[in-house]
Parts: C-alpha cells; structure tokens; sequence
C-alpha cells in the first residue's frame, strides 16, 4: 500500500517535471541581463573616439583654430546695428518715392496737356501680350472682316502688333525685357479700343522718358508702372506677359498697391437681397458682385455681409456684430460663406440699412476698423421704396457731410424698381450701377473706387504714399485653388495608370497608407527659400485728373421707355491711375548685411497690421510651389514662438507687449526664451535671444533684428595692420588670397555691386572687385543703398564684410592645398579607405566656404567637390553650419553627425555630414569663427559600427541604434531605418526615453498651415455661372467612362474586380474596411462579374476632392536634455521593466541604444514628428477664421486718411445703366474668367 503510494506521488512529480519543461521555452528568465552595461559603454566609447580622431585629423580642426589667432573679439551692440540697418533701407525706400513721385508729376501734367486730343483707335502700342520678337511669325490679318459690333455699330479694329527686341537681364529675374520702351497689360474684360481706355494708352507712352531717366538716376529700381484707372497697365521696362496660366486674372486695379493708393481705408458693409426673386442667374451675378467687391478691399480695410429677408443675417455666423479685417484668411471665408446662400423670402430693406448704419456706428465710437471711409454696398434686384427716414436717422445728421456712403448695384435684365434703388445711392454719395450679366460685373463694381477717390482728388496736392503689404508679383491667390484641382487631377491620372500595371496589388491596405503618406509629404514641402515666386512690396501714389469740368455723354431717361444720349458740362474730380514701383523683398534682404548679425542671427520687418514682410520663418508655399490661401496674413507672433509651454495662440502677455511697441513703431530691446525649428521643421533648438527693434521712418514698417545670446554678444574682428590697403600696401596680391576653384563665397550676401554691370557668378564679381581694390587711389563707397544722381557711385563694397571676407580667405588658403592628403601620408590614405571620405570643408562667418575632395586615386576626379559645392555655399546659413555652432556649448570638442531623412529609403549611397564648430577666445570673449566638417560613406560607419559591437547586435535577441541628438536614426542594423525617426521605429521605447529624460518633446506650432476639406461639387449656383459648366460636366463623365473601358480592357485576366470585391467589400471610407465581403457587391450570377463589381475598384481610386483651407497643426519635436551626467546614462538594464541600455557616443551629438528584444513590444505606440491638425473645439458653424476673430490683435491705422472733401456735394455723377461695348470673343473670354472668379 505504502509502495503504490509512493509510486503515484513519484508519477505526480514526474507529470510535473514535465509539464515545467514543456513551459520552459515560455517563461522569461531575465533576457534583459544579456545586456551587458560595461560592454555597451565600451561601445559607446570606442565609437567615439574613433569617430573623433577621424575628424580631427580629416578637418585638421586645430590648424583651423590656430589660423585665426590674430583676429579679435568684440562685442555686438545689437542697438547700433537695427539703427543702422533701418537707415539704409529708409535710404533705399527714400529713393523709390522719389522716382513714383516724378512718375506721378509726369502723368498728371501730361494728361492734362493732352485733354483735347483725340482717340485714334488704330494708335498701334506695344501689347504685352500681342508684341512679337524678331523672327517670331507675324500673324495674318484676319480674313474676312470681323463681323460687325452690333453696339458700336462699326467692325471692330485689328492692328498690327509691334516688333520689339527683348534681353533676359539678371535684375529682373531673367525675364527678357526692353529699356527703350514700356509695354501695355490689358485685362481681359477690358476692351482696348474704348476710346477712354486708348486715348490714356496714347498720352501715358510719354511716361517712357521719365521711366528711363529713373533708371538711369537708380539703377536698383525694379519694374515701374502706371495703372490706368481705365483697367490697363503700363510697365517699365517692356516685357512679354507670361502665358503659362490657363485664364489671365490679372487686372492691376485689383492689386492691393493699386487699391490702397486710390482709396483711404475704409469700413465696408455689403448688403445682398435674399428674397426669393434673387434665383438663377441673378443669383449668380449677385455672388460674383460680392466676390469682386472682396477683391477690391486689403488689409487696412474692415468689411462684413449681411444677407437680409425677413431677417438680417451674416454670411459668417461669428461675425455676426463685428467688421472684420480683410485680409486673405478672412476673405476666403467669405467667400465661402456667400457661395453656401439661398434666397428665401421677401427683402426687408429697412432693417438691413438700420443694421448696417447701426455698425458702422458702433464700429465708430469703439476705436475699431479702419475709422476712415465708410461704405454700405447693396446688391438686389430692386427696392420697394427709398426708406428715407432710415438715412436721415443716420446718415443726414450733420448736412452737407454724410460720413456713410451707399453703393447700389442693381441685378437682372428687366427691373421695375430701379429709381429708389439708384436714389439711395445718389442721395449718399455714392453710386448705381445696373448689372445684367456676369460679363459686366468686375468693370462695374470697380465704379465704386474713383467715387471713393474724390476726396484725394479734390485735395489736388496730398499724395499719400502707400507700401503695400507683401505679395507674389503678379500672382493671383485664385491660381491656388486651380494649381490644387491640377495636382489631384495628376494624382488621379498616375493612379489609374499605376492600377493598369499591378491591378488590385494596389488595392492593399499598406499600399494605400503608403500612396496617401507619399502624398502628405508632398504637401508639407513649405520651402522658405523659394524661386518659384518672386515676393515683394510695392510703393505707390495716386495720379489725380487735374480738370475740374468735363464735358459727359450719358443716358438721360426721357419718359418710362426712352432713353436718350445727352452732353453736357459737369464738376469732376477723377483718379487718373496709380503710379508705383516694385521693391523686390531679396533686395531688401540684401541691406541687412546678416553678417554683422552672426550665426543664427537674423532680421525681419514687421508692418502696421503687425504681419511680416519677410522673416526666416515665412513659408508661403507649399508643396513647393503653390501659394497657401492666406499666405500673406503671418503675424510675427506667430512665428516669433516663446519657449513657454503655453497651449496653441495662448499667446505670452510678454511677446503681446513687444509686438504692441513693434508696431507703435516704437525703438526698444528685449530677450525672450524661444523655440527655433529648422531643417524641414523637424529640428527644434531652445534657446534665449536678444532682440531689438526700430522704424523705418517715412514708411508702415518697423525693423526688429535677434541673436543668441549666448554666442551672439561677441563677435570676429580683424586688427588695423591686418586691413586689406595694409597688407596691400606689403605686396599681398588680392586675388592669389582667392586662387584655385575650390571656394565659394555666400550667393545671397552683398559683398560688392556694380550698377551698371552684372557677373556670371559671385565669384567671379568679387575677383573684378579685388582688382580693384588694388590699384591705387581706392575709396570705399559708403552706402549700400543708390545715391541721389548727383552723387551716383557706380559701386559699392561692404567694407566691414570685404575686411572680413579678405582676412579669412588669407589665413585659410592652405586648407584646399592637397599638399596634406598626398598619397605618401599612411595615416590619411588608412582614413580614407576606412570611412570611405568624400569631401572636407570649411565656411567662415564672412561667408566663405572651401572644401578639399578625396578621390580613390591620385588622378583628380570631379564630381564629388562639385556636388558639395553646389548644396553647400551658404556659410553661416548652412544647416549644418548652425547646428555645429549649438553642439559648442553641449560639448566643446564634439561634432555633430547627420544623415539625410528618409535616406534609407532611396537606393543611392547615403553620406554622412559631420561637423565642429571653431570659436575663437580673447579677453574673456569668444565667438564662433568658422565650421569644420567632412563627408563620408554611410556604408563605412555601419562597418565600423558591426566590427566594434561583433556579431553582438546582429542577433536577434537585441536590436542597436545610433540616434541623433533629435532622435532620428543614424545607423540601424535594418540599413531601410535610416533617417526615420525614432519614435516611428519603436514608439515604446522612445516613450520611455521621454520618460527617463533622455530626450525632451518640444511642441511646436504651425500657424501658417493648409489643410485640405471636402470639396462640395453640387454648388448651384456655380452651376449657372458658365454655361461651360455644362460642357466641364460632360467632360468628366466622358473621361469616368473611358478609364472605366480601359481597365475593363486591361483586365481580361479573370476577376480582377470581382477577387477586389471579394477582398473589401463596399465603404465609402477612404481607407479599406476589414476584409469581408459584401454579398450586394457580388454580380447578379453570384460570380462576381456583375456592373457593380466591375466598377467598385472606381471607390477606391477616385480621389475625394478637396479644398485649400487655412489651419492651425503642431509638430511634437525631440531634443536630448543638455544636463551633462545625466543619471539615466548610469542605469543598466533590468528584465523587461527596462529592456535597454543607453549611453552617450563621446565627442557627438549621438547616443547608442541597445534593446532586448526578446521582452514583448508595444507595437500600438508610434510617435511622431509629423504634423497634427489642432483641435480648439469649435462648434460645427465656427472655423479657425472666427477662433482668430474672437482673438484679434492690436494694430496701427495708416496715417493717412483723406474721407471727406468741402466741395464734394458739386459732383453729381452717381452712375447709370450699363452697356457693353464688346464683341463676342471678348464676352467669351469673360465668362472663362467669371468662372474663376
């Protein structure tokens, strides 16, 4: 019995023994322990000294410190510096006005000695967008005659373009032009042979003369022009008209320069009829009314609209009781806003003026808008009666003045109720106009700026001087929303091309993510730097008709059916036009001199509104090259980001007070904490600045420049006897400092400039200013800006920066000798095998950059030096450059490494960027002298990196990576990781890095972004806007049909369609639902061959269009704590509670990761560096325009109003009904453009 039992309980532990041995594979005895922490710091260690010695010795870093011993260190007085900067470029400005005011003179006397001449409507002119060039074909006279103008009654004119010959010159971006003449833009709505519109074609070609003696006197001036009120634009010097757009929409009376200068600002209140007679095409032509008046308005200006039934109601429901800036942004959501109208029941009238006198009244004595003119716009189709008691209410109060004026704009062919309409607005000094088709519309609207003109006009001397807001030439922000509609018709196009090669391959989920990720990235592509466009401001004045009586012909109502053409003598105060130049932002830049401001230093200016003009961190476009809707409305706040770790537009009462005296135009300093991003905006450093600020005196514009504190305060010098006429003087030849081809100097910086000549390369401009400098009697021209023609230098040299340029060229010559590297040195030729070097360099802060090639043979090779020196000349601006100078301070002796992002997704060799900041010490003071740094062959560090760690890190119980200093991935043993960003990689990990305080986030905040909303194609109004729609329509169902037939065709493989359905079902998601199908998807045999199965691929690869839209994102951004012995360096490895290792590389700005990978690992944690809408919890009417509104900012009314005139009451012109001189074509062409705008 004993003995049974025995054996049963020796059974037990047997089965027990068992079922543990079974278990043993499954249980986790402590894999963590594998890592070794002594091990991996030798790593860690022997790494970095390797890395070290390789760029000590490459770079030859000492020798490069040792070169700049005889330089001294001194201190930056930033307020010295802003004070000067500010009076060269209100020189410069100064100079503009000059040369606008002398256009100016000249029109206004010419016009008015050419009062009495006549209209000669075959006067043949210059059309910039008819001239031809020698040799171009001369088109053939058109045969048989035009049909005849049924309005006009005779044929309409044809008149032999003119020939003329065209240079690219350098100054005006290549654009081939001609200084002997000016050429004439006609906007499409305008008809040329008008005689209004000829006769100031004719007497404004005397303008060329005074076009050529501006030039002459300021060869810095870019293009002159004067716009003629009469819709056309004569420009200097004479150049082709681009017809790379599918619609011309420029028309210069739209331009902000051209606005402002005709009109002061104004506070406008549009009123558009939603009675339920506003349908159809009155409907139509009323939107496009509102949307030109849109178009007419800037960002001094405040409007808002009200559509008015039975009730009164804004368009934007949180602009409900407030007028609202005009800029871009809140404009587009206008816009948006009329487009969503329907008319509903019967106007009332009277209580939509009440509301808009009750407005523009409160606006008034709140201090709030543009507190200058006031206007009401009223849009319907006819009023029931005058409302007299609602004007002497409150426009009538103080007679003759009526502070209020009222422009009427009466739509529809036939109308009954015109003559209380046109008395509201003729009693209020304003104007009427009858509109009846889409055609007509921009030339009415624009009626409404010479009425608004007259007070300027009667004042006859005041010609305030306006300088507009930032903007790209002659681009139209409508050209946005159709670059967007061509880049998803691409999209679409290259899907159904990808799908006729791999079918339903495509189809797959991770290929979709892949495509949509693919397609983001596109669109977060916001270069700063940009030549797709060229921005600029413009200073301009308005050009006054010197008459004060004029004979006008006009309709005259004879009896309710008759109308009759009458003559007669009448007061007039009109604008003849606009005068103005471009001032090119790149040349404002250019005064700024960013050499006397450091690494990392930099200057913008900030405007009254308190937007940029320019600043490091404006980025206009995106997807590199489409303007953002709103691209122009940056406020310096909004890129000027506190390191304050408040949420998103929370912003800092501190920065709120700078910008409040910024914009006061006020002269003060300041040091604040921020948050600088760069390299893509996937880069932040935290750093404290100094800024400081001043006017720009005559102008809206306020001057700010900042530095880092930190090595910001000091800076190089040279000594007296180290003078470039000195060292002259002992026999340096200029040029030998210079020899060779292997430096360049910074392409953007003024070194020297000649006025009368220009240079292939910047290089070859500095060799003919050293020459110069040689020969004896040598002066240093002292102003960046063109002198007054008396005192016209034909140069100008910085000589602070020459000094400088001159020094670092001389005591760095031997750095590009291969003297050093030759092949007898062992020691080189073991670094350059190893690392596989490609390149060495060196840029000083003077802007000088040089580098040395390392070729496998002796022979010289090109292309590597050549590559380098093409991406790299930019000195101090350099990334790399930047960066160098920041890890200084982390650690003296180290360099920085980086690797392209993404690089490991491309099948070509990936370099590695390495560089060490030199900094130069005396008296206590130090300051960054140069960068030294190298390229090598990513290939031979992950070498180097596998024969340190052995076999160690390619097993697979532990994954090792090299991190940057920002947590993206410099080496992985999965070679397709490099580049990315940690946190993508392993977001577990990277949390707990986070956590551990190895790495910081860092939130920083896009507040120039474009997202992308859900494009409502069932408009209907926009269906009645063209008749084209229809055939557009018609296009894209012939086009759905034909891809249909062409993959069908392609498809004859069995089930291409059906094995898609069978896969994923039916969603109108955009991302694939689970795979199940759907049995309403199968074919009516159940084979899967049925209509909706051979379509249902269609749901998928049909893009949902969007639209361009303002918005708000954030990055979370990573930066390693700069705490030197971090105690989280010190911890080893425990079990899986932390499966990894961490150590600092020594001498870099890299860490080395080592992680078990057998401890399980939370694949759902991703983090990122991409950007994230931000959610501010709006209601479903709100949007980020009215989140801003409620969140407004100060701002500095211009100082120039002109609103009311004593004589005013004398004009009686306040319109009529139209008529349209135009022939068909020209109508065609108008409604083309009515549907774009």
């Amino acid at each position: 019995m004993a003995w049974s039992r025995l054996l049963a309980w020796w059974r037990l532990c047997l089965g027990l023994l068992s079922v543990l041995v079974c278990l043993a594979p499954c249980v986790n005895l402590q894999p963590a322990e594998n890592i070794n922490y002594n091990l991996v710091h030798s790593w860690a260690d022997k790494l970095g000294m390797e890395l070290f010695h390789l760029g000590d010795f490459i770079t030859r870093r000492k020798e490069v410190q040792e070169s700049f011993k005889d330089a001294k260190v001194v201190s930056r007085n930033g307020a010295s510096i802003v004070d000067s900067m500010a009076k060269e470029i209100e020189m410069m400005m100064d100079l503009k006005v000059s040369a606008v005011r002398r256009i100016m003179d000249t029109a206004e006397n010419t016009a008015l000695s050419h009062q009495n001449d006549m209209a000669d409507k075959m006067f043949s002119y210059y059309s910039a967008k008819e001239m031809l060039e020698p040799g171009d074909p001369v088109p053939p006279i058109p045969t048989p005659a035009p049909d005849m103008d049924k309005d006009i009654g005779e044929p309409l004119i044809y008149v032999q373009p003119k020939v003329v010959v065209l240079e690219p010159r350098p100054e005006f971006h290549n654009t081939p032009v001609n200084f002997s003449v000016s050429s004439v833009h006609v906007p499409v709505n305008v008809f040329d042979r008008a005689p209004d519109v000829i006769k100031a074609i004719q007497w404004s070609e005397n303008l060329d003369q005074i076009f050529r003696d501006n030039y002459k006197n300021d060869p810095t001036l870019s293009w002159q022009f004067f716009g003629s009120s009469t819709g056309f634009m004569r420009q200097f010097p004479a150049s082709k008209w681009r017809k790379d757009v599918p619609v011309d929409l420029y028309d210069c009376r739209l331009r902000s320069w051209y606005m402002e200068a005709a009109t002061s600002p104004k506070d406008i209140v549009i009123l558009m009829d939603g009675s339920g007679s506003m349908l159809g095409q009155r409907l139509d032509i009323a939107k496009h009314v509102v949307n030109t008046i849109l178009d007419t308005l800037g960002t001094n200006d405040f409007v808002n609209i009200f559509t008015f039934d039975k009730e009164v109601t804004p368009v934007v429901a949180c602009f409900e009781d407030t007028l609202i800036q005009a800029n871009l942004g809140n404009i587009r959501e206008l816009k948006e806003g009329i487009e969503s109208f329907k008319p509903k029941s019967i106007a009332n009238y009277t209580a939509a003026l009440t509301k808009a006198f009750e407005l523009l009244e409160e606006t008034k004595l709140s201090s709030r808008g543009a507190q200058c003119n006031q206007a009401i716009m009223i849009i319907g189709d006819g009023a029931p009666e005058n409302n007299r008691e609602v004007f002497e209410l409150h426009n009538w109060r103080d007679p003759p003045y009526k502070p209020v004026r009222v422009f009427t704009y009466l739509i529809g062919k036939e109308v009954a109720n015109w003559d209380d309409i046109r008395w509201m607005a003729c009693e209020n000094q304003g104007y009427y106009v009858h509109l009846s088709d889409t055609a007509e519309v921009r030339e009415m609207v624009l009626n409404y700026i010479p009425v608004m003109a007259r007070p300027l006009v009667l004042g006859r001397h005041d010609h305030p001087v306006i300088w507009s807001q930032v903007y790209a030439d002659i681009e139209d922000t409508k050209l946005s929303d159709y670059l967007w509609d061509i880049s998803q018709c691409e999209y679409q196009k290259a899907d159904v091309l990808e799908y006729w090669q791999v079918h339903d391959r495509m189809l797959e989920p991770n290929e979709m993510h892949r495509r949509k990720y693919r397609r983001m990235k596109e669109t977060w592509n916001q270069p700063v730097d940009s030549n797709v466009y060229q921005f600029m401001t413009t200073v301009s004045m308005p050009i006054y008709d010197r008459r004060e009586n004029a004979n006008i012909t006009e309709e005259v109502l004879i009896n309710e059916a008759l109308w009759e053409l009458q003559t007669r003598e009448t007061r007039i105060a009109n604008i003849l036009g606009v005068a103005g130049t471009d001032v090119p932002i790149n040349e404002i830049k250019k005064l700024l001199s960013p050499f006397t401001l450091g690494v990392n230093g930099y200057a913008f200016i900030v405007t009254n509104n308190g937007y940029v003009l320019f600043h490091p961190d404006f980025r206009p476009i995106f997807q590199g090259y489409i303007l953002k809707p709103s691209y122009n409305s940056v406020d310096m706040i909004e890129v000027e980001l506190l390191d304050d770790d408040r949420p998103a537009r929370d912003f800092n009462p501190v920065l709120m007070t700078i910008r409040d005296s910024i914009i006061n135009q006020s002269t003060g300093s300041k040091w604040m904490l921020v948050k600088n991003h760069f390299d893509e905006m996937k880069r932040v450093a935290r750093i404290k600045r100094q800024y400081y600020w001043t006017a720009i005196k005559k102008t809206p514009f306020t001057l700010v420049i900042s530095y880092p504190e930190q090595y910001g305060v000091s800076h190089m010098d040279i000594r007296a006897d180290q003078e470039i006429h000195r060292i002259s003087i002992k026999g340096t030849n200029l040029r030998n400092v210079f020899s060779g081809k292997r430096w360049k100097i910074h392409p953007d910086w003024l070194f020297c400039k000649h006025s009368n000549r220009t240079f292939k390369t910047p290089e070859i401009e500095l060799l003919y200013f050293l020459e110069r400098m040689s020969e004896p009697g040598w002066r240093w021209p002292g102003s960046r800006s063109a002198l007054p023609p008396e005192h016209a230098a034909a140069m100008f040299c910085d000589r602070q920066l020459m000094q400088a340029l001159v020094f670092d060229a001389r005591v760095t010559g031997w750095f590009s000798n291969n003297t050093s590297f030759n092949s007898k040195d062992d020691k080189g030729n073991e670094f350059k095998q190893r690392f596989g070097v490609t390149v060495a360099f060196l840029a000083t802060h003077s802007g000088l950059t040089r580098w040395h090639e390392f070729h496998s043979n002796a022979a010289e090779e090109s292309g590597v030096g050549e590559t380098f020196s093409q991406n790299n000349t930019r000195a101090i601006d350099e990334i790399w450059y930047k960066r160098a100078v920041d890890q200084h301070f982390v650690r003296e002796e180290s360099f920085v490494y980086s690797v392209p992002f993404d690089a490991g997704e491309s099948n070509s060799e990936i370099l590695v960027t390495a560089s060490h900041a030199v900094f130069h010490n005396e008296g206590g003071k130090t300051a960054p002298a140069a960068v030294v740094g190298f390229q090598f062959q990513h290939s031979a560090l992950y070498k180097l990196f596998h024969n340190i760690t052995g076999n160690a890190c390619a097993v697979d119980d532990k994954d090792c990576y090299i991190l940057d200093n920002n947590g993206y991935v410099v080496i992985s043993t999965r070679v397709h990781e490099t580049g990315r960003f940690f946190g993508e990689v392993n977001g577990a990990i990277m949390k707990r890095l986070l956590e551990e305080n190895v790495y910081k986030q860092v939130t920083v905040y896009d507040y120039q972004a474009v997202c992308f909303e859900s494009k409502n194609d069932n408009n209907a109004s926009s269906m009645l806007l063209s008749p084209l729609i229809h055939l557009l329509r018609v296009g894209k169902w012939l086009l759905h049909t034909a891809l249909w037939y062409i993959v069908q065709l392609l498809q004859w493989a069995p089930g291409v369609s059906s094995h898609y359905a069978d896969m994923y079902g039916d969603s109108n998601d955009t991302e694939p639902p689970p795979p199940e199908p759907h049995p309403e998807h199968h074919g009516r045999n159940g084979n899967g061959h049925g209509k909706k199965d051979d379509d249902y691929w269609l749901r998928y690869l049909t893009l949902h269009r969007t639209r361009l839209k303002p918005c708000d994102m954030k990055r979370e951004l990573y930066t390693l704590y700069k705490e030197k012995d971090n105690v989280v360096y010190n911890m080893t490895a425990h079990a899986c509670e932390r499966p990894f290792v961490v150590l600092p590389i020594p001498f870099s700005n890299l860490i080395l990761l080592v992680i078990d990978q057998l401890c399980p690992r939370d694949g759902t944690v991703v983090l990122t560096v991409n950007p994230q809408p931000i959610d501010y919890h709006l209601s479903v009417n709100d949007s980020l325009a009215c989140y801003k509104q409620a969140r407004e900012f100060n701002r500095m009314r211009p100082h120039s109003c002109i609103s009311r005139h004593a004589n005013e009451s004398g004009i009686k012109l306040c319109g009529k009904a139209c008529s349209v001189y135009a022939n068909l074509g020209l109508l065609l062409l108008c409604h083309i453009l009515s549907r774009w705008l």
